[in-house]
């Protein structure tokens, strides 16, 4: 078995499931890079292998139980244990970029295929793959979510982007963060909630302020906590974010 820690990246062909893949490989952890398309997910871990960096591709649609039953299987036979989960997958549904508050025109085929990445098939993912994260010495579990989530910012009423479906998925996520936490709570194991920011990745548009090597920074942070570092928690790089 490996002697390196071992992490799980989801949605890591591309944007900052790829460069946090990179960011953690960079810091000496085997990386493992699941994306939904084969292809696509072979190209990025072969990009950064290239860079001599120690990652591997993994088939991994998170709303398909059946790869996650796979992915279980082949962390538990090639590693024994999993010391890292980035719940990096996500996607914001394309009836809602365009308009600045969703919640009276989004369709629920639409709400429902939106939960079912950003919430419900991570949430079946990280249950599966959490006896696995039980034996680690240190687990840590980043949610990758967005300010877009929080309740207190959007009740504000300067915050007028307000994509409901992705909003909510996100608050839910939190939730998950909370509750999974509370759960741990007398385990090793740190579960967190990242913002990465407004990063220039497919979903965030190329007016966005961050690239991704910044946006990247806070789920790395959060993936590597040493063991006074906090757990139930919401950030973006080191400040707190309201939930």
């Amino acid at each position: 078995m490996s002697s390196k820690l071992i992490a799980l990246v989801t949605g890591a062909n591309k944007g900052l499931g790829f460069e946090t893949s990179r960011q953690l490989a960079q810091n000496g952890i085997k990386v493992l890079m699941g994306a939904r398309k084969e292809a696509k997910g072979r190209a990025a871990a072969e990009k950064l292998q290239s860079e001599g960096l120690d990652v591997g591709f993994i088939l991994l649609d998170i709303t398909k139980s059946e790869h996650i039953k796979h992915v279980k299987k082949y962390i538990e036979k090639h590693f024994g244990r999993l010391d890292i989960l980035v719940n990096n997958a996500g996607m914001l549904h394309k009836e809602e970029p365009l308009v600045s508050n969703s919640v009276e025109t989004i369709s629920l085929k639409a709400l429902r295929q939106t939960f079912d990445v950003n919430f419900f098939g991570t949430v079946e993912l990280t249950q599966a793959l959490l006896p696995l994260i039980k034996k680690s010495a240190a687990g840590r579990i980043v949610n990758v979510s967005s300010i877009l989530g929080s309740l207190a910012y959007q009740s504000e009423e300067s915050e007028k982007f307000k994509p409901f479906a992705y909003d909510a998925s996100k608050t839910a996520l939190n939730q998950f963060t909370i509750h999974l936490s509370a759960a741990l709570r007398n385990t090793p194991i740190k579960v967190n909630s990242a913002h990465p920011g407004w990063v220039k990745t497919d979903m965030g548009g190329p007016d966005a302020p961050m690239d991704v090597t910044e946006g990247a920074k806070t789920a790395v942070k959060l993936a590597t906590l040493g063991p006074k570092g906090p757990t139930g928690k919401f950030f973006h790089f080191d400040e707190e974010m309201p939930w």
